[in-house]
């Protein structure tokens, strides 16, 4: 009797969460955007390994952010995901200090800050002092060149952040796990924010040349409680003597 009263108080209080999250408004800014601005950080072990997983050398267990559960790769693709995993002590980009790339950068245990105006969202992250600026006035890709953070263009869509990110350096990895895309990579994210210290933020990731199809991550961004949270330094040492 009390495991039936249990269940039906868990299932109950989900069904409110769900309903809240459906039904909230942002607050606005200036400009009458909903306004993302705060610092944020993911609680998962995403940026280990998006799918599921349980604990191997540097990845703790965890549950996946995958859509649908397992990444969709071609299997000649997936033989270099597995030599990758193989040897990810060394062969992952971030353990040589290089800059994560999107999406991973906002899946690391390290917070980012996001501001806004009418005419761009900034999003700085402790990690490395990586950077992006997202112009919101429609503006096109640059044509042939790369970064490692990618090239961002938004637009809202009613609550919704949209940024396209395109023009990705093909180096980056998605985790620690090996996960990786080549230079066709192309990301689409939305940031929404579904309770006053929550963002759902999900980034389909389309790539013909390592997947079969596009897929999409899914996972909620908390604000950072401490009162007067700011970013701090930390910088990487991989070839340090």
């Amino acid at each position: 009797m009390h495991i039936r009263w249990f269940l039906v108080i868990v299932t109950v209080s989900v069904l409110a969460q769900t309903a809240f999250s459906e039904g909230y408004r942002a607050p606005r800014t200036a400009d009458n955007q909903p306004d993302l601005q705060g610092s944020w950080e993911a609680e998962t072990t995403a940026s280990y390994d998006l799918q599921d997983h349980g604990g191997s050398l540097g990845i703790p267990p965890g549950l996946g952010v995958v859509v649908g559960g397992e990444i969709p790769y071609k299997p000649e693709a997936l033989a270099k995901r597995q030599q990758n995993f193989k040897n990810r002590a060394t062969a992952d980009p971030v353990s040589k200090c290089f800059l994560p790339g999107v999406p991973r950068a906002n899946l690391m245990p390290f917070p980012f800050q996001i501001f806004q105006t009418g005419k761009d969202v900034a999003i700085l992250y402790e990690y490395v002092h990586a950077y992006r600026l997202i112009p919101l006035d429609g503006s096109k890709h640059p044509d042939d060149v790369d970064f490692w953070m990618g090239d961002s263009r938004g637009r809202w869509e009613g609550e919704t952040l949209v940024v396209d990110v395109a023009n990705n350096h093909d180096e980056t990895w998605f985790d620690a796990a090996g996960d990786y895309h080549s230079a066709a990579l192309h990301v689409v994210e939305r940031y929404t924010r579904t309770a006053p210290d929550t963002i759902r933020y999900e980034a389909t990731i389309e790539d013909p040349k390592v997947f079969t199809r596009p897929w999409t991550i899914r996972l909620n961004l908390y604000r950072r409680p401490e009162k007067n949270f700011q970013l701090m330094e930390y910088d990487c040492y991989a070839y340090e003597k």
